[in-house]
């Protein structure tokens, strides 16, 4: 086949969406609502939608923060805040199913790259159709990157010394085998995070004992799995829709106060969060060395613990918390710095994942390869020297999906700009006052620095001196900046006007 031929079985689209998972999806609805007369076309490399809350499968996968503020804002939900992955599925399940949007979706697609020409002002996507392992081209308009930030399957494994002495099971969190029997071993889970919070609890209930291991505190926020303001409504047999709305309003106002007060007193928050920890441990445990951070609340991330699970199992002594770092591997298990073994037939390493940029998808812009470090971020969603793409990176301090939403309806906005000017291509550029600012990391360390973020800010865009050049973490002020941004400063590149091609 000649090139000709190829071009012209070339399928396309005004809009392409990487990535069928809970920020995919939220752009499909967005795009197929707000632009309706745009042809939409979603790629998935999964057999399925869902993204994370498919792909994860260790035992009690569940969101950190509440399904009120993670869950869409156009559409209630009815279930507790804290929800399993079936339970969130099933919700993004609903939505597709009720808007239309699997019309839009092809799964089994997997890209390897993408490839922008300023002369026809379009992207040429390649992928993969899984099934067949035909490679298969498409182009696009315009290019919506929402497959998330981290490689799915796929864990950060620490350079630990001696692995391969270990003769039990060793797992990761992320790559967890369908046929993993816990029942009665002695597990040792190594993480501190989100996902070893809903580990240890979870498989405590099955096995002889789970002993977590942790080079360092984190902070945990501890508290019924439920929304008082949200129970009430109900009782008053209120609307779905009024219930959604008003309690999204009220978490997103306590989460206001809470950041302000972490920053204001953070001394004041931290023995707050610990002495929450202490009522349910007793005051005989030693809750300085095992759950005293020494960091500021927030500066990292704060998981949800419902009805304080983790720290009940800790209590009933289900579960024991060693707080060391590993020497080496035996084995049997562990040799920690401080001379102890840990022995294990199970152990699983929940020390999080590998942070990807822009889907790990080969770019190039007129031929020359981009790096996405080279490149300084607008708001968090555009990157100079990249036409026509926005990608979503959420929030890390408040819900994921608060800036899906604000990304999507902001792309909305462009393209309907976009049409009114005639305009086929839009890029974004520094100001002729903001050439030569100051650039930093992608997002500033002394503000949010979790250590998956820090392995790969030489991978991540830069920022800028300016609010604009910034990705933030401030919901409450982005919820009013995005809508005011103008779309005609001179920070917006437009070109290609459609009459004159």
């Amino acid at each position: 086949m000649n090139r000709s031929e190829a071009e012209s079985q070339q399928e396309h689209f005004d809009v392409i969406v990487v990535g069928a998972g809970i920020t995919g999806i939220n752009a499909a609805y967005h795009l197929a609502k707000q632009r309706p007369n745009n042809s939409l076309l979603v790629l998935e490399t999964f057999e399925t939608f869902g993204g994370t809350w498919w792909s994860h499968k260790y035992p009690g996968i569940r969101s950190d923060s509440d399904l009120y503020t993670f869950g869409y804002q156009f559409k209630p939900w009815v279930g507790p805040p804290i929800a399993t992955a079936e339970e969130i599925r099933a919700y993004m399940g609903e939505v597709i199913e009720e808007n239309g949007l699997d019309q839009h979706i092809r799964y089994r697609h997997s890209i390897s790259a993408a490839s922008w020409s300023s002369e026809q002002n379009l992207w040429t996507i390649t992928a993969t159709k899984l099934e067949t392992g035909d490679e298969i081209h498409f182009t696009t308009n315009f290019l919506y990157m929402g497959q998330g930030y981290y490689r799915h399957k796929e864990g950060f494994w620490p350079d630990w010394q001696d692995m391969d002495s270990y003769k039990g099971q060793l797992t990761h969190s992320e790559e967890w085998p369908d046929d993993l029997d816990y029942t009665d071993k002695n597990v040792l889970v190594i993480g501190s995070g989100a996902s070893a919070a809903t580990l240890v609890p979870n498989m405590s209930e099955k096995a002889a004992h789970v002993t977590m291991l942790q080079r360092s505190p984190t902070f945990f926020l501890t508290g019924r799995n439920a929304i008082e303001i949200a129970d009430q409504l109900r009782a008053l047999e209120i609307d779905e829709t009024w219930i959604h709305e008003v309690t999204r309003k009220q978490q997103l106002l306590n989460g206001a106060e809470f950041a302000k007060r972490c920053l204001a007193e953070p001394e004041v928050v931290k023995q707050e969060l610990i002495g929450a920890l202490r009522a349910v441990l007793g005051d005989d445990y030693d809750v300085d060395t095992h759950f005293t951070p020494n960091y500021r609340p927030w500066r990292q991330r704060i998981a949800f613990v419902p009805e304080s699970d983790l720290f009940k199992t800790i209590a009933s002594g289900d579960a024991t918390v060693v707080t060391d770092e590993i020497e080496r591997f035996t084995q049997n298990g562990v040799l920690l710095k401080s001379g102890q073994e840990l022995e294990a037939d199970l152990i699983v390493a929940a020390t999080g994942f590998n942070l990807n940029v822009l889907g790990d998808i080969a770019f190039t812009v007129d031929g020359q390869l981009v790096d996405a470090h080279d490149t300084l971020t607008y708001r968090g969603m555009m990157l100079t020297g990249m036409p026509n793409l926005v990608f979503v990176f959420g929030y890390l301090r408040a819900s994921w999906t608060l800036r899906a939403d604000l990304v999507a309806d902001f792309t909305c906005r462009l393209l309907d700009h976009m049409d009114t000017a005639k305009a086929r291509a839009v890029t974004v550029t520094p100001k002729p006052e903001d050439i030569g600012m100051e650039t930093n990391g992608f997002i500033a360390d002394d503000d949010f620095n979790p250590n998956y973020v820090k392995r790969k800010l030489h991978l991540l865009p830069k920022s800028g001196a300016k609010p604009e050049w910034q990705h933030s973490q401030d919901y409450w002020s982005d919820k009013n900046a995005f809508p005011a941004i103008d779309l005609s400063g001179a920070e917006f590149v437009y070109r290609g006007k459609a009459d004159k091609n």
